[in-house]
């Protein structure tokens, strides 16, 4: 074992031993307490992370001093109800090994290697799946493909190497691979995996082994009432996630839902009786992911209207705020851009492999240029594809717009031309022209609503950015609306002349006008 190794195995113990004495004190429900050893726990963490912000660490203790605080609460609730052992990992897993030590290696290396490094790897153990769900994107790859248990230890191995700790798994269905998983899981018991799920085939047996590991959990899919879940996943699945809810939470494991908005079910899977369902199911967590148009068979008109789209971003908002109190913690991956700098695909914080091994910018950009079987991590990060992701981001400064497809279509367009990237879903393959003109009339009228938003909300400026000193504008985005690739629809639309007029609020005119006003605003603020 060399020093590098003698020093991370040291310093994980060090962590290890800190975990011990925290769930040893805070074992009694005295929740006063608690708050004292989440304070201790908080200065323990920035003795290994010390280029921490000393002022938002003290902002973190502050908060967490109060056991009144509505985030104090819910850490409290997640503790009771998670298993020790399993609690220790998943704080060894994800809070040293991703968050402290992995963070300082991805940001080391994005400078030693010039290329994005991601946060985490999306990858599909298999397309095999179970069921045939309304407008799933995923199912337009076919069913046949796997990732070979090497494979998979490939893209683990190789990612550790970068720094990444972290790995999420898709498909298809990816407990359809169980077994390996959980092979992968042993042998890398220095990382966490997520896995997105139907839910169909979570046991207690399976549940009673992610408790003895402790570096798995789940997000399971589902979408709002009986009905409205059932109309899209088939009958019956509705009951099936209930189930496989009860048999997680009695196994004391951590787990979170996915959940794909439409123009159907959007109400129904953010209303006040979903969010108390899943808070009194025991998810903690969950991902909304907004309709993407991908494939042949997809329903563009499932896509949520603009009106809806506005609503969404106001409701996971206020769900998360101080004002209200359910105990679940709501993501936008579409609408929670800010947060992240815009898009984090190319392997800016993520990037896919799908189970042909094709890496992909993103799960909903089916082109590639590369591929695990014969490509290392590495070289797909520096591949042509990935690159001009990193050299084009963040696509659009307003961050309510950041996906190079839904929002900008045309960057799309450009990368996948100008990089040779061929298309992925081999059963039945969708051009790059044919996906982008379905986003084509939502890009437009959504443009002049995001900024609507954009130009309501103060944006602080983030300590870390992981953009290319390189980064490219946009100036084409300007002239958008006068490209053959806009419908005639979208260009006889009234309502959306003044995004057609001098003063286009896609411009860049007027991206630099926004950026000069926040940062009036922030100097204001300070």
């Amino acid at each position: 074992m060399g020093i590098k190794e003698l020093s991370h195995a040291a310093e994980r113990k060090a962590f290890s031993t800190a975990i011990d004495g925290f769930l040893k004190h805070i074992k009694k429900k005295d929740y006063a307490d608690r708050s004292q050893a989440y304070v201790k726990l908080v200065d323990t963490a920035a003795t290994f992370w010390k280029s921490v912000d000393k002022d938002k660490m003290e902002g973190v203790k502050k908060a967490l001093s109060n056991p009144d605080n509505r985030w104090v609460k819910f850490i409290n609730r997640v503790i009771d109800e998670t298993d020790p052992h399993y609690a220790k990992t998943m704080l060894l897993n994800l809070g040293y090994e991703a968050f402290f030590r992995g963070t300082k290696m991805i940001r080391a290396n994005r400078i030693k290697y010039g290329c994005n490094i991601p946060w985490l790897i999306l990858f599909d153990p298999t397309m095999a799946c179970n069921m045939h769900c309304v407008g799933c994107w995923s199912g337009t790859y076919g069913h046949k493909s796997n990732l070979s248990f090497e494979d998979m230890d490939k893209i683990v191995t190789q990612g550790k190497e970068l720094g990444v700790y972290l790995y999420m798994m898709t498909g298809g269905e990816p407990t359809v691979r169980m077994k390996d998983i959980f092979r992968l899981a042993e042998k890398h018991n220095d990382c966490f995996f997520g896995l997105y799920s139907n839910s169909t085939l979570i046991t207690d047996e399976l549940a009673e082994k992610v408790r003895q590991l402790g570096n798995i959990t789940f997000m399971l899919s589902l979408e709002g009432t009986p009905d409205t879940n059932d109309e899209r996943r088939g009958e019956g699945h509705y009951a099936k996630v209930m189930k496989a809810m009860d048999i997680l939470r009695e196994h004391g494991i951590v787990f979170g839902t996915s959940v794909c908005y439409t123009r159907d079910n959007i109400e129904a899977v953010t209303s006040d009786d979903f969010f108390r369902l899943l808070e009194k199911k025991g998810a903690r967590f969950g991902f909304y992911f907004h309709l993407m148009p991908v494939g042949n068979n997809a329903v563009p008109e499932l896509m949520p209207t603009v009106e809806q789209r506005k609503y969404i971003i106001n409701r996971i908002r206020y769900v998360r705020s101080d004002k209200c109190d359910f105990g679940f913690f709501p993501m936008d991956f579409q609408n929670d851009g800010e947060y992240v700098g815009g898009c984090i695909a190319g392997g800016r914080n993520y990037f896919h492999i799908n189970s042909n091994g094709d890496a992909e910018p993103c799960v909903f950009i089916h082109f590639s240029d590369s591929n695990i079987k014969d490509k290392s991590i590495l070289e797909m990060l520096q591949s042509p594809l990935f690159m001009e992701y990193r050299k084009g981001q963040p696509f659009n400064r307003n961050q309510l717009r950041p996906c190079p497809m839904l929002e900008n279509p045309q960057l799309l367009r450009k990368m996948v031309h100008d990089t040779g990237a061929h298309q992925t879903n081999l059963e039945s393959p969708e051009s790059v022209e044919h996906l982008c003109a379905k986003c084509d009339d939502y890009a437009a009228k959504w443009a002049p609503a995001a900024e609507e938003v954009w130009r309501e909300e103060t944006h602080k400026p983030k300590a870390y950015v992981n953009y290319s000193e390189e980064h490219v504008e946009h100036p084409e985005l300007a002239a958008f609306q006068t490209e053959a690739n806009v419908s005639d629809a979208a260009r006889k639309d009234p309502s959306l002349a003044a995004y057609r007029s001098d003063s286009d609020v896609t411009g860049q005119k007027v991206f630099d006008s926004s950026l000069n006003n926040n940062e009036q605003g922030l100097k204001k603020e300070a």
